[in-house]
C-alpha cells in the first residue's frame, strides 16, 4: 500500500467495457513513501475526494481490492484517511 494524495480526476467516454461507470482519481504518492514515478492513475470504488489522502494498492492487489479481478486494473484507492501524522511535509 501507498499514501498518496487526491490531486485530480480524469474522465475516458472510451475503454474497456470493464472499466464504464467507474471513476478515476489521479494520485500523487506522498514524499516519504519513496514511490518511483510521480503520479498515478488509480479507480476509485470508494467515493474519494480532491485533496484527501488515501491509501492506494497496485496490481494484483488492486484488481482485488475493487473485486474487479479480470478487469484491466494496475492501481486502486481502497481507503481515505481521516487521521494521521501530517503528510504535507
Amino acid at each position: 500500500m501507498i499514501i498518496g494524495k487526491v490531486v485530480g480526476s480524469l474522465f475516458s467516454t472510451r475503454k474497456n467495457e470493464k472499466l464504464v461507470g467507474n471513476k478515476f482519481m489521479i494520485v500523487e504518492p506522498v514524499e516519504t513513501m519513496h514511490v518511483s514515478g510521480e503520479r498515478l492513475v488509480a479507480i476509485d470504488i470508494i467515493g474519494a475526494g480532491i485533496g484527501e489522502y488515501v491509501l492506494v494498492v497496485q496490481g494484483s492487489a488492486a484488481r482485488i481490492g475493487c473485486d474487479m479481478a479480470d478487469a484491466p486494473v494496475d492501481a486502486a484507492i481502497v481507503g481515505i484517511i481521516d487521521e494521521g501524522q501530517d503528510w504535507s511535509k
